[in-house]
């Protein structure tokens, strides 16, 4: 199974994915530049994190206009799984691929830290694996990571499961506490409509190594390569 991994100036997680899906078995990660409009034949795409030509103007708003991204949109609209991860949820925001806006850090300041989310849906091919209500422990690294949608908006992420990961403390609850950028409803992670497409601030590839601190991380990229096989 082909992963193609979507590479911007100033990525920093892409060769971080590549590693990360190299150790699930099945997976065969390939890198795209942001310029091709060729996908080089892959099953699913991942948008990882940094800081997409500089994040000027606002996080994914120039990113969303790279020739790749007409591919990418055509690619979600058939249906297939794309992951955008961190700067990549910024991305599919701005693309209207996803619904709702990143904002600051209610805090203002740039977050960097393991924290702990909640599996509140596993709709998606990328949590197909993981049962609803499991705690990841996933590091985050964002100034722009304040999840904000409209009250209509939210209304309808709770109707159609969207809500795919909520921070909570390590047992499982969501508390004010654990909300460590300000996004509402705690929310780490949503879906589109059909659920093929997720968006999540946390970093899984940056968790999937006990060396790094967890694997938890590890868990989305073997939940993608078993919906496939199972496919």
């Amino acid at each position: 199974m082909k992963i193609g991994v979507v590479t911007f100036p100033g990525s920093n997680g892409d060769t971080d994915c590549v590693h990360a899906l190299e150790s699930v078995p099945g997976c065969e990660p390939q890198l795209i530049w942001h310029k091709s409009t060729d996908l080089g034949g892959s099953d699913a795409l991942i948008l990882p994190g940094g800081f997409a030509h500089g994040d000027y103007l606002r996080a994914g708003a120039i990113a969303r206009f790279s020739p790749v991204m007409r591919e990418v949109e055509r690619f979600a609209r058939e249906g297939r799984p794309v992951l955008g991860i961190c700067n990549g949820f910024q991305v599919l925001t701005e693309a209207g691929l996803l619904p709702g806006a990143l904002l600051r850090n209610q805090h203002i300041l740039f977050r960097c830290a393991w924290v702990h989310v909640r599996v509140t849906s596993s709709r998606s091919p990328w949590l197909s694996a993981v049962p609803e209500g499991t705690v990841l422990r996933i590091a985050v690294a964002h100034g722009q990571g304040n999840y904000f949608a409209d009250e209509d908006t939210l209304r309808e992420l709770r109707e159609r499961a969207q809500i795919a990961l909520r921070y909570c403390d390590p047992d499982g609850r969501i508390t004010p506490d654990s909300n460590h950028n300000g996004s509402v409803l705690n929310i780490a992670g949503v879906t589109n409509r059909e659920g093929n497409v997720l968006g999540m601030m946390p970093h899984p590839e940056r968790s999937s190594d006990p060396l790094l601190g967890s694997e938890d991380g590890r868990a989305v990229f073997a939940s993608l390569a078993s919906t496939m096989v199972r496919a």
